[in-house]
């Protein structure tokens, strides 16, 4: 029976034809959707760029056309065709994001969305080919193609600038593309960023020739402040408070009213190394703040850890007591009891955030969603997790 292991070979032919795909593919989280109709797909999942694969249908496709496929969902992800969805019609939005990147890639299917199809040029963006395939003033839902099918062939040939929106499959899974609603654009950004660094250095600092445009784009300076990732990324971690749900009914008021689901208190685990390189006072009193502030903003429970080779200090704080306090630890810094230590919580921490330079031996995987603050000069320990630089 197919398993990840075909997905794993298909990767080291990408890693010795196509090296920036093949460790951009590594990058990734992996989950198996047997129920989806289609053989992979991408999307940002709570803040972390995930590959979702259906194995028998992946196992079923060619040698060429699993290389292509990888090549495809690759290119949706530096372009953050999932990202960028929210608020438009979701039909039209899908085959505008493939029309934007099948050109140019070998080995597709020929059913894939292509420009020609529609009699439009080739190398525009998603939004360039969005605006050519939806009429104005679109009144059909987020979920359809805007108008019906008797009406679209009429529209689009009544001399409006605009192609007519036909049906059309595209070549990987965008259902889960509502997946990524919930994270705000510049976290996403931020994680897509972080894996296309890797993968250059990955493969010696070399792009493909279609995409370097694109990825020089990516990797210019983020204009969002630290402050706002930071927060950006705890807020994706763990919502929390009361909300309102239609999932269930009301106890007390019965049909018609909406019940409550309580959330529990967003616990995080936050490690502080304690070695020289992050012993700035600056920049742990910056640090501190933004914890305060986060504190202060939500229900949370913060528990902080003072580590080099071993945790030096545990620290727990609810309100705007915590001050990142001082401690010289000396000798060499090992990564790995601060998750030691979340493995053992309980409740289990949403998220554990992690300030060092990231010079330490790491885990090779974790669970939890993971941000590494990095010093000015610091380097990121391991490939997942998400990477954010201090700039003071």
């Amino acid at each position: 029976m197919p398993t990840m292991n075909t997905l794993e070979t298909a990767i080291v032919r990408l890693l010795r034809d196509k090296p920036f795909y093949g460790h951009f593919i590594l990058n990734l989280r992996r989950a198996e959707q047997p129920s989806s109709n289609h053989a992979a797909g991408v999307t940002i999942r709570d803040g972390v760029p995930t590959l979702s694969l259906n194995p028998p249908l992946f196992a079923a496709l060619s040698r060429e056309g699993q290389q292509a496929l990888l090549e495809h969902l690759v290119k949706h992800l530096l372009h953050l065709h999932p990202l960028r969805r929210k608020q438009r019609n979701n039909h039209d939005w899908d085959m505008a994001c493939d029309l934007a990147i099948n050109p140019g890639i070998k080995g597709l299917p020929d059913d894939a969305l292509v420009p020609e199809q529609y009699g439009l040029e080739a190398g525009l963006a998603a939004e360039e080919y969005y605006a050519l395939l939806v009429p104005p003033f679109d009144t059909g839902n987020l979920d359809g193609s805007g108008y019906g099918d008797s009406e679209q062939d009429d529209r689009g040939a009544a001399g409006q600038g605009r192609a007519a929106v036909q049906d059309g499959a595209t070549l990987d899974d965008h259902e889960i593309w509502s997946d990524a609603d919930s994270t705000p654009l510049p976290l996403g950004e931020e994680m897509v960023r972080s894996i296309t660094r890797d993968s250059l250095r990955g493969s010696d600092g070399e792009a493909p020739g279609d995409i370097r445009a694109v990825v020089e784009g990516l990797l210019r300076p983020s204009p969002i402040p630290w402050r706002q990732l930071l927060r950006q990324f705890v807020a994706t971690a763990g919502r929390v408070g009361r909300k309102s749900t239609w999932m269930r009914e009301h106890r007390r008021f019965g049909t018609g009213t909406p019940g409550i689901r309580k959330r529990r208190r967003l616990n995080l685990l936050v490690g502080i190394d304690v070695s020289d390189s992050t012993n700035i006072v600056a920049l742990r009193e910056a640090f501190a703040r933004e914890l305060v502030h986060i504190a202060r903003g939500r229900d949370a429970h913060i528990t902080v850890l003072y580590a080099n080779s071993r945790i030096q200090s545990v620290e727990a704080f609810s309100g705007s007591s915590f001050v990142a306090q001082r401690y010289d630890g000396g000798g060499f810094t090992d990564l790995r009891p601060v998750f030691e230590y979340a493995r053992g919580m309980h409740p289990l921490p949403a998220a554990i955030i992690y300030l060092t330079d990231g010079i330490g031996p790491a885990p090779e995987t974790m669970p939890f969603p993971t941000l590494w603050v990095l010093t000015r000069e610091g380097e990121r320990p391991v490939p997942w997790g998400m990477e954010l630089r201090l700039d003071v």
